[in-house]
């Protein structure tokens, strides 16, 4: 009995350490410890959701307000954090960021919202600038336009009318890391339909270009995460199930970005091995003690 009683528990131990360190299937976990920093640190909005799925901003929020909002994900956001909520005053300070940084996976990772020092950086071959706006021509049909006068007019039109600035504050909905492949997604809250946002930062002559179109472009953000420094952005909204409260279009589409974390570590070979073997050889003695009673 004693002998029986020790390979159980070898046995029970061993499955779990296996299942201790083993990483969860399908659980997904959401950053934690977030802080708002940057040159710009009070330079942000939160928005929860009442039980109108509206999205509506807190007056005074803290930092438990903006852990809850990042709570949700692609199917359920829950609000919103908005950096560099003055960027569409004129009184915004292009040269200055707003930053949200927390722990994932037990790595640190930053979003921030862009400086014009960002959209001007060379990115590609070209501009982060320039070749965003190309992304959004050839995303939204209008690849055709890529290269000609006409874009450039409009990307001309485009940047002295602010628009870098108004696609420079993410509103960022969500940040969740699957616990088996180590992908990062990133909700941003935007217009599902840009075309109204777009039209007074174009001109006039080009406006029937976007006319009767859904144009669909995320807002970005610049990552740093595990040493690596980037931008992500995307041309692909899925309906968030909110609006916002005060304009009655905001926040009606959600952007997921991916960004690969780092994988969970795996389980060694031998450790599966020590654990099947101690649960075999603990269910081999118990049946052979059982023939003896």
């Amino acid at each position: 009995m004693k002998t029986l009683l020790k390979s159980l528990s070898l046995g029970a131990f061993s499955l779990a350490s296996l299942i201790a360190l083993a990483p969860a299937s399908v659980s997904a976990a959401s950053i934690t410890g977030v802080v708002i920093g940057g040159t710009a640190a009070n330079d942000f909005y939160v928005y929860d959701v009442n039980a109108s799925n509206q999205t509506v901003r807190i007056p005074s929020p803290n930092l438990s307000d903006v852990q809850r909002v990042l709570d949700g994900n692609a199917s359920n956001p829950t609000g919103n954090v908005e950096l560099a909520a003055s960027s569409e005053q004129s009184t915004f300070d292009f040269t200055k960021n707003t930053t949200l940084q927390g722990t994932i996976g037990s790595k640190s990772l930053i979003l921030s919202s862009l400086t014009l020092s960002d959209w001007n950086s060379s990115y590609l071959g070209t501009t982060l600038g320039q070749y965003w706006f190309n992304q959004a021509l050839t995303s939204n049909g209008l690849g055709a336009l890529v290269g000609t006068a006409t874009a450039t007019s409009v990307f001309n039109s485009f940047v002295s009318n602010g628009g870098f600035q108004r696609f420079s504050d993410p509103n960022i909905s969500y940040v969740n890391q699957d616990d088996t492949t180590g992908l990062i997604s990133i909700g941003l809250a935007g217009h599902y339909n840009a075309t109204p946002l777009l039209f007074p930062i174009v001109p006039p002559t080009l406006q029937p270009l976007l006319s009767g179109k859904t144009i669909q472009a995320s807002e970005l953000v610049k990552y740093s995460y595990d040493g690596q420094t980037g931008y992500l952005f995307n041309f692909k909204a899925t309906p968030s199930g909110l609006v916002a409260a005060d304009d009655g279009v905001s926040h009606t589409g959600n952007y997921e970005l991916i960004l690969q974390g780092a994988r969970p570590v795996p389980v060694p070979p031998a450790l599966i091995g020590i654990a099947f073997a101690g649960a075999i050889g603990a269910s081999i003695l118990k049946r052979r003690e059982a023939n003896k009673l």
